[in-house]
């Protein structure tokens, strides 16, 4: 287990990390990330409980002499939000060294090409809404030296981290959610027949679902038999995300609400509600 993050709390020999003064007496290597990919380019939408996996890859340039083992040597790339890497608000990386395949060599270098995945639970990385959107890539390398065999009562730690802000964003979104339910059933042919449902999305302070106001959301009706569905009306969301709206009963079939999704929400779709109609 790896966690070079600043200011992250890990087991063994490394929690005394959150004690140790970084190490400035390593000089830093000379590595170069390129070709990140986070998420294979799409958001990353996150829910309040279920740990989300996001893969990544990227190429490393590494000096030939530098080993990277994951435990006391190890590079790799992090997430994080903030107008600057000084300036850091949240960040977030792998658990797990990367995994890394040689594709050249020089007298120098190594090129290799990796991978490696963020597991982002939503109670130990998001706390507010604030953590939905853009967030920037960085490269890290992080060394970390210890004696902890209590020779002479005396145990010593040394760590050191490093970090290059990197081209590339990821986008982080709130999971969203959405019902339908439409009434009465069965229904008279040419009848009014009434299409409710709601919409919520994560709020990660409450770890909760809440409702998402002012919102449109597309109702979208599938005929009996058909094959793809078509957008009847757009309707907007109201108080506690509440939708509603109605339309004439002119054949049996299913309607169903869908949500294309903001900057920070990720995109819903409603189970569908089939509806009779005589």
């Amino acid at each position: 287990m790896r966690k070079y993050a600043i200011g992250a709390v890990v087991s063994g020999a490394l929690a005394l990390s959150a004690l140790a003064v970084p190490s400035a007496s390593a000089a830093t290597p000379d590595l170069t990330f390129s070709n990140v990919v986070v998420n294979n380019g799409k958001a990353i939408v996150v829910g309040t409980a279920a740990t989300v996996n996001v893969p990544v890859k990227y190429t490393l340039v590494r000096p030939a002499g530098l080993v990277l083992d994951g435990l006391t040597n190890d590079a790799g790339i992090a997430l994080y939000r903030g107008t600057s890497l000084s300036r850091l608000q949240n960040e977030m990386e792998s658990d797990d060294a990367a995994r890394c395949t040689t594709t050249a060599t020089t007298a120098t270098t190594v090129t290799a090409s990796c991978t490696e995945v963020i597991s982002i639970a939503p109670q130990d990385y998001f706390f507010d809404a604030a953590d939905a959107g853009t967030w920037k890539v960085a490269g890290f390398y992080g060394r970390s030296t210890s004696t902890t065999e209590d020779s002479g009562n005396h145990i010593s730690f040394s760590f050191g981290y490093d970090m290059w802000g990197l081209p590339g964003t990821a986008q982080v979104k709130r999971a969203a959610k959405l019902t339908t339910n439409a009434a009465p059933e069965p229904v008279k042919k040419g009848s009014t027949l009434t299409v409710k449902g709601t919409l919520t999305r994560a709020d990660w302070a409450t770890t909760k679902y809440a409702g998402y106001k002012g919102q449109p959301a597309a109702l979208q009706f599938r005929a009996k038999g058909a094959t793809a569905y078509k957008t009847v009306k757009t309707v907007t969301s109201g108080t506690a995300g509440a939708l509603t709206t109605t339309v004439k009963a002119a054949a049996d079939g299913t309607y169903r609400y869908t949500f294309a999704g903001t900057t920070t929400t990720g995109t819903a779709t409603a189970t569908g509600d089939y509806v009779d109609v005589k």
